[in-house]
């Protein structure tokens, strides 16, 4: 026997098998193949497998098909939500820019309506010094509290024996009087409030508590 042949009688069946099975490299060059063309050569290795591989298949359509329905869907809402952040910033600027034509619209009007009593005041003062103004004076008050009025500002005016509020009234003064002890006894000068919101407290004198 030659030593070649005693070579090849040597040889390890087990070394020969692992040579026939798939390298990693082979399975990673299954795992790049497309799905159909896997599907197709399942069924060309093993045709009692052509079944299971043609359901295989469909299956593997019908996810593609799902999957390309599913991209659609969230290219679809990608793009109407752009729209709608789009469409939702334009309004915050026109509602901006509304907000600002009225403010500046609202500011105009009152300070025509000021300008108004600052005229009676001048025409008040104008008269003679040994003129009577009062009546004058009166008639323009009248004006400027309607000018507030129209504003929604509203006059803080406690009546004698109220109990004090701290947010709405300013306690000037402490005197004796027959009022409860701790409570309003006069009005030093009104308070304003505009919208449930305090501009000025009424300024007030309390009873003491002797």
């Amino acid at each position: 026997m030659s030593e070649d042949a005693a070579a090849v009688e040597e040889s390890d069946p087990e070394t020969d098998a692992a040579a026939d099975e798939p390298t990693d490299d082979d399975s990673e060059a299954i795992e790049a193949l497309p799905a159909d063309e896997l599907v197709d050569r399942i069924i060309d290795s093993d045709e009692t497998l052509t079944e299971p591989a043609t359901e295989l298949r469909s299956r593997i359509e019908a996810l593609e098909n799902e999957v390309a329905e599913k991209n659609n869907e969230i290219d679809e809402l990608t793009e109407k939500l752009s729209r709608a952040r789009a469409d939702f910033k334009n309004y915050k600027k026109r509602t901006k820019q509304q907000q600002e034509e009225m403010k500046a619209r609202a500011t105009e009007e009152l300070v025509e309506r000021l300008t108004d009593v600052r005229d009676n005041l001048v025409r008040a003062l104008d008269q003679d010094d040994d003129a009577d103004i009062r009546p004058g004076v009166e008639s323009t008050l009248e004006s400027f509290d309607r000018a507030l009025e129209d504003e929604n500002v509203a006059f803080i005016s406690p009546a004698a024996g109220d109990e004090v509020d701290p947010e709405r009234h300013e306690v000037m003064q402490r005197v004796d009087s027959d009022q409860p002890a701790g409570t309003i006894v006069d009005i030093y000068q009104e308070g304003y409030e505009m919208a449930d919101k305090v501009l000025q407290p009424a300024r007030v004198t309390v009873s003491t508590d002797e």
